[in-house]
């Protein structure tokens, strides 16, 4: 945008939004011809480019409410149903190459038999036989040792070799598998995808489906100097859903349910979860979480033979089969997948910042669903149980990527963010029902979970 021109879904200015047609839900946005400029010139690590198409242009009949506005769904009195939000499903974040797929249970079974059966020889050994082997071991403990170090070198050795340079933030990465086995994935499992919902899937003709679109094509178009995001032939798909979610599969095919796009209050809260989808893809996240489930894996085997040879009975030793497959979900794949959805949000936020689009909104749509949570009376678990960092530290990670984000996007020439700061306005709608819910008649479990929110971010 040049000169002074306000468009109101840029700037979140708030009298703008007295010039659209609303009608008691969510508005009209009807935005004139503009033209998106943004200079050429590297700073902060990134490059801002012209779109050949205004954006704004695009999205000239999207259904949309004001910025910072509590949209009228998350009213206590007539809340509508909002599942947990989780982006890239956990068959998607991560893949297999279809080897490993069929000789994953293989393996776990031949290391069960194989420890059972060491467990067995060693019963049935006589005492006499018994002395004499422990007292070999003991002789020879220093071999055993240089072997097992030699295995330990090589295991280093394996894991230095394999590591790459992860694009953007430069993070080096464990790859074991090759990318073009994640190729052929992508395209099984687009196939698969289809089929679940073929049905369900909206024509191109459809609002909801031209709106994803002018805003995924505009974030595309801010960031092609990004190689992962110009080579790809990124293709669309609005599914009839209402859960809340999008994912992005690797091959560069979109998913995004319906139920996303009636969570979302505008199109910044909209631009930022979509490129919070194309980061996963661009860093490539599924390919390293395969890879590092892969690692464990193998090295779980390990334990797991030691586990059936150890235990006296097949009933210990089932019950420390679980209690292994335990820990390493909660101390390491869960913990990995939490900090690959940090890394998406704070890559998604500078993509976009790129945009031009108001960063302030990402932290706001984790603060509405935290509170559409406490509205229905859903149980909190706490963060080290699920594979996503909890709404609430989310929003205040994304708090302390804003101000970062707001250079990238000064940076590039955007227009002046001139209407009130999104989080204010949403912390000022919640202190208001809050206020309207006390002479209100709700049920117990609601009042406990509204008595203290935190409602607060860094300013």
């Amino acid at each position: 945008l040049s000169g002074n021109t306000r468009i109101c879904f840029l700037t979140g200015s708030p009298d703008c939004y007295t010039n659209l047609l609303c009608k008691g839900q969510r508005c009209l946005l009807n935005a004139s011809n503009t033209k998106v400029h943004k200079n050429a010139h590297h700073s902060l690590g990134s490059f801002c480019f012209q779109s050949p198409q205004p954006f704004w242009e695009k999205t000239a009949s999207l259904q949309i409410s004001s910025v910072g506005q509590l949209p009228q769904r998350f009213s206590i009195w007539n809340i509508q149903s909002i599942r947990s939000f989780r982006t890239s499903p956990s068959f998607q974040a991560v893949p297999f190459p279809l080897f490993w797929i069929i000789v994953k249970p293989i393996q776990k079974l031949f290391a069960i038999l194989l420890g059972r059966s060491i467990r067995n020889w060693w019963k049935a050994l006589p005492p006499n036989k018994r002395e004499l082997f422990k007292e070999s071991a003991r002789k020879n403990k220093w071999k055993i040792l240089l072997g097992v170090g030699s295995l330990g070198v090589l295991f280093v050795v394996f894991y230095f070799t394999h590591l790459e340079e992860t694009p953007i933030t430069g993070r080096p990465r464990l790859l074991v598998f090759g990318k073009e086995h994640f190729r052929e994935l992508s395209e099984i499992e687009y196939v698969m995808r289809m089929e679940e919902f073929e049905s369900k899937i909206l024509p191109e003709t459809d609002a909801r489906h031209q709106v994803v679109e002018a805003v995924f094509g505009h974030l595309s178009e801010s960031n092609e100097d990004i190689p992962q995001i110009s080579a790809l032939k990124w293709v669309i798909h609005v599914v009839d859903e209402p859960g809340v979610n999008a994912f992005v599969l690797p091959n560069g095919q979109v998913f995004v349910f319906t139920g996303l796009l009636n969570a979302v209050s505008d199109l910044h809260q909209l631009s930022f979860i979509l490129a919070h989808e194309i980061a996963h893809a661009v860093l490539e996240h599924a390919v390293k979480k395969a890879s590092l489930v892969h690692l464990l894996d193998f090295l779980s085997l390990i334990f797991l033979t030691m586990i059936w040879a150890i235990c006296p009975r097949d009933s210990l030793a089932v019950f420390g089969q679980l209690i292994q497959s335990k820990l390493k979900e909660f101390m390491f794949d869960r913990p990995y997948s939490r900090t690959l959805e940090a890394e998406a949000d704070k890559v998604g936020l500078q993509f976009a910042a790129k945009a031009c689009m108001d960063v302030r909104a990402s932290s706001v749509f984790w603060q509405q669903m935290e509170f559409a949570e406490a509205i229905q009376g859903q149980p909190r678990l706490p963060e080290w149980l699920s594979t996503h960092p909890s709404h609430e530290n989310r929003a205040e990670h994304l708090d302390r990527l804003i101000p970062e984000a707001l250079k990238i996007r000064e940076s590039c020439n955007c227009p002046s963010l001139s209407g009130p700061d999104p989080r204010l306005v949403f912390r000022l709608n919640m202190q208001h029902l809050l206020e309207l819910s006390k002479g209100q008649e709700t049920p117990n479990s609601t009042k406990q979970d509204l008595s203290n929110p935190k409602l607060d971010f860094p300013h």
